[in-house]
């Protein structure tokens, strides 16, 4: 099993940062891709950025585009986003995710809220 543990969720004016931070344990060698989703109050959860084992091919929400970045540090087993140039619309509630593939995700944090004020 693979235990995902989210941290550096907060509230943040917007146009503000954070960083997000998911560290990763256990059999950490079925993880290929880590990725963030996020869920808003009413709204599915959505992909924000997922990011492959070597961190070369990444991929972002058009949402995101331009404002967040995903990198690993998989000495650390350690996924991070990095949220610049915040919005509202940005508030949720964020999740790690990781899988074996680009597509399949078998494991998820507990989540860690972000809050955008005005």
């Amino acid at each position: 099993q693979v235990q995902l543990v989210e941290s550096g969720g907060g509230l943040v004016q917007a146009g503000g940062s954070l960083r997000l931070s998911c560290a990763a344990s256990g059999r950490t060698s079925r993880i290929y891709t880590m990725a963030w989703f996020r869920q808003a109050p009413g709204k599915e959860r959505e992909l924000v950025a997922r990011i492959s084992l070597s961190g070369v091919t990444t991929s972002y929400a058009d949402s995101v585009t331009g404002r967040f970045t995903i990198s690993r540090d998989n000495a650390k087993n350690t996924a991070y986003l990095q949220m610049d140039s915040l919005k509202r619309e940005d508030t949720a509630v964020y999740y790690c995710a990781a899988g074996p593939t680009w597509y399949k995700w078998e494991y998820w944090g507990q989540g860690t809220q972000v809050t955008v004020s005005s």
